[in-house]
């Protein structure tokens, strides 16, 4: 998958406890898969010392930017005015992991700006596409 985007940046794991521990996580998107965002997480952030992706919507995302979104393994919402929180089920337990908002709407920006809203589905060529089918191109 060629990435059209990459963007570093810090977050926070919070424990069980309530402490917090600062993370290294990587935003990702690709033109190749418009709908899609990835956020990977180092070895250190996962029970098994693997580097974890995370693969949801990019409109998931915009949408928890602004109000709690989300159903099944992935939900997001706002935490005051500067930060974001998402929350990651799996079937080994759950992770509450909170960023700055801005390194999210900075992300999503560019995203925008590489697909915008909308441009996500392929353009269709019947006839090209039928003509390849049946051997005439």
């Amino acid at each position: 998958m060629a990435v059209t985007l990459q963007q570093p940046t810090r977050a926070r794991l919070i424990a069980p406890d309530g402490r917090e521990y600062g993370l290294p996580v990587v935003l990702r998107y690709s033109a190749e898969d418009p709908l899609a965002v990835r956020i990977t997480f180092p070895s250190e952030a996962s029970l098994d010392g693997m580097e974890v992706t995370w693969i949801f919507a990019r409109q998931l995302l915009e949408d928890g930017l602004g109000a709690p979104s989300g159903a099944g393994d992935v939900h997001i919402w706002p935490c005051g005015r500067a930060r974001t929180v998402m929350e990651f089920h799996s079937h080994e337990g759950l992770a509450l992991v909170q960023f700055d908002k801005i390194d999210l709407r900075r992300f999503l920006t560019r995203s925008y700006a590489a697909v915008p809203a909308g441009g996500e589905e392929p353009t269709l060529d019947l006839d090209q596409d039928l003509s390849r089918l049946l051997g005439g191109v």
